[in-house]
């Protein structure tokens, strides 16, 4: 059925576009007659007012867009479930998207949002992201913008962070003080900053503890997958049969290494311990247990809304706004999957 009009009402009842839209504005110089007539024929014709042609008057679409690389992750379903509600409660809907940890098809989602006029935008970045062209250009149109977790350190907007750096360090610590020492790390792309941090964060934990860095213990993930946890845990046995413990970038990867321990009868962790990280569900319902680094999933997607919400009302009463990074809390949960119950 096609879309009725405003030019279509007004021709109907023989009046001017501009008294049909204040009509259905409730503008008080238009007569009660006219403003049922125009009502009355808009609900016949199943008339539906353009949200952003409205825009232009209020300057505002109650709308702002969300991008994320995967929804089906958990940890970006637990920050999605936190801005949808934080923006509900402020009358907002959010615009939700997904990069696929694609920089081409997130540039195209970045383009879409500001045609939409969204009035803000929260992002956290596809591993592919090595071009900021479209970051730039949001902040050029002006348009309120918060990145999240994976994120652009020089691009100068709002920021909520965990410390990946400090939070690997300390899962690797973990490791370290139940007795295990040569110790595996799957790490992420080479390209997001969260993959850099915390590959840093394991080199750190080990040169604390004196212990020597390798490199043919490091193996990197290309896009993060519970198949690559498994294919690397088969060739961490190959190439160090006598290793201790694996440090895994995310809990994904952490369950593919369990699940090919399992499979293989190797003994987890009296044999090789592993740790993961951020905290998934799944990993309170293995066995063993998986001990992971608890990322803030839900808390950070209520801040990242928080401080939008907090740049988009400076932006429409024109207060200049600085963007500011805001850090969240992590903590390493011990499960049995490193905890060795005879090690003193």
């Amino acid at each position: 059925m096609k879309e009725a009009t405003l030019k279509e009402i007004a021709e109907k009842l023989g009046i001017s576009i501009t008294t049909v839209s204040k009509a259905l504005k409730d503008y008080p110089d238009v007569s009660l007659k006219t403003k049922e007539a125009v009502i009355s024929l808009a609900k016949e014709l199943n008339y539906s007012p353009n949200s952003f042609a409205v825009n232009l008057r209020t300057k505002e679409s109650k709308t702002i867009g969300l991008i994320i690389p995967e929804i089906v992750h958990h940890f970006f379903s637990n920050v999605i479930n936190g801005i949808v509600a934080e923006a509900e409660k402020n009358g907002y809907l959010v615009i939700i998207l997904q990069s696929n940890e694609s920089l081409e098809l997130e540039k195209k989602q970045v383009a879409l949002l500001i045609n939409k006029r969204v009035d803000g935008i929260i992002i956290s970045l596809s591993n592919e992201s090595n071009d900021d062209s479209h970051l730039m250009e949001i902040i050029a149109r002006k348009i309120p913008f918060v990145q999240f977790d994976k994120i652009a350190k020089l691009i100068h907007s709002s920021k909520v962070i965990i410390n990946d750096q400090i939070a690997a360090r300390n899962a690797v610590q973990h490791l370290i003080d139940n007795g295990y020492r040569k110790i595996a790390h799957i790490r992420g792309p080479l390209n997001p900053q969260n993959a850099i941090d915390r590959f840093i964060g394991y080199k750190k934990a080990l040169e604390i503890n004196n212990i020597p860095f390798d490199p043919s213990l490091v193996y990197t993930c290309e896009k993060v997958t519970f198949q690559e946890g498994i294919d690397f845990a088969k060739q961490i046995m190959i190439d160090h049969p006598d290793v201790e413990g694996i440090f895994a970038i995310t809990d994904l990867v952490a369950v593919g290494v369990l699940s090919y321990f399992n499979d293989k009868g190797i003994k987890i962790p009296e044999q090789v311990a592993v740790i993961g990280f951020s905290n998934w569900f799944m990993s309170q319902v293995l066995t063993p247990k998986l001990s992971t680094v608890d990322q803030p999933s839900h808390e950070m997607g209520v801040t990242s809304f928080k401080l939008l919400l907090e740049e988009m009302n400076c932006h429409k009463k024109e207060i200049p706004f600085t963007p500011r990074t805001i850090e969240l809390e992590t903590k390493v949960i011990a499960r049995e999957s490193t905890f060795k119950k005879n090690y003193i």
